[in-house]
């Protein structure tokens, strides 16, 4: 976490829009010297809800802010899975046009959502020449891991994804909320133990892939690059998911940021979630919605 100034206990921190706010302290923080903290980072990963557009304007408006520090960067993203890494690059070099770039992605089969949301992300990244990474892996083996862990998948069918460390209570505990959420008929199956238990390894399963595609680009690169990660938030809130394999991987030197709407926080809510919040403009109505991914 950024390091700040200690202050005393308050009922709740405020939060101006289009500022930057330490959760732990509620100190607000001034951009430039975020974005040089931030640019001398090893990663940093920027939180999403995937159908809010103001949210991937942040992201390309935090990315450019940290190329102009540090070009040496590469940008990885959970929308692709390691088998599209070859579209990526050639989309990079100019070698594709938009609609055979989304054609050959897979985009439709394999994320769904109104690629205009990320497109402007996309093309930054082939204008300025900065590589693209697939940081996700294979569907079936999330549904493989969740249904019979780990240990029972032959080692050349992980799709390069190494077994993620154990999850922490606290983990299990905010995935418990998350699952808590449902209601109706759908609650008491998503909470019994085995489907929990299930829902848990899936979930380690993307945070692992994110963790071990981000690690495996730091450790080949010769240029030390900066990797910065659009992923969604639920994969990074309070240092678990993929902060928390990234440390297992023994890279330490990461940062999560995030973007939120609200014009105050409860500082026992917010503290740990993230390294800084955004505050963004109210978002409009989503262009677009897909039902969130379940674990089988």
């Amino acid at each position: 976490m950024l390091a700040a100034d200690a202050s005393p206990a308050v009922a709740s921190f405020a939060h101006p829009r289009a500022s930057w706010l330490c959760p732990e302290t509620g100190r607000l923080l001034a951009q430039g010297e975020l974005m040089q903290a931030m640019a001398r980072k090893r990663v940093v990963l920027l939180g999403e809800t995937h159908d809010v557009a103001e949210i991937h304007r942040w992201q390309l408006h935090v990315t450019t802010c940290l190329h102009l520090l540090r070009p040496q960067m590469a940008v990885g993203f959970e929308m692709f899975p390691l088998r599209i890494q070859p579209v990526l690059d050639a989309w990079v070099a100019g070698e594709l046009d938009t609609a055979t770039f989304i054609e050959r992605s897979e985009w439709a089969e394999v994320w769904g959502f109104d690629p205009a949301l990320y497109l402007p992300l996309f093309h930054f990244c082939r204008q300025q020449r900065v590589k693209m990474l697939a940081l996700n892996c294979h569907r079936p083996l999330v549904t493989r891991v969740g249904q019979v862990g780990w240990e029972a998948i032959p080692v050349d069918e992980r799709d390069g994804v190494t077994p993620a460390a154990p999850a922490t209570e606290g983990y299990r505990a905010y995935l418990a909320a998350i699952t808590g959420r449902f209601s109706g008929s759908a609650r008491p199956e998503a909470m019994a133990p085995e489907r929990f238990d299930r829902f848990v390894r899936a979930q380690q399963c993307w945070d692992r892939s994110f963790a071990c595609r981000i690690a495996d680009h730091l450790a080949a690169a010769e240029d030390d690059p900066l990797v910065v990660g659009i992923i969604g938030r639920g994969h990074l809130e309070y240092g678990h998911g993929t902060p928390f394999q990234l440390r297992d991987l023994g890279i330490e030197d990461v940062a999560v940021l995030l973007p939120e709407t609200a014009a105050t926080h409860d500082p026992s809510a917010v503290a740990g979630i993230a390294d800084v919040l955004f505050r963004l403009d109210t978002p409009e109505p989503p262009q677009s919605r897909r039902t969130a991914r379940a674990a089988s």
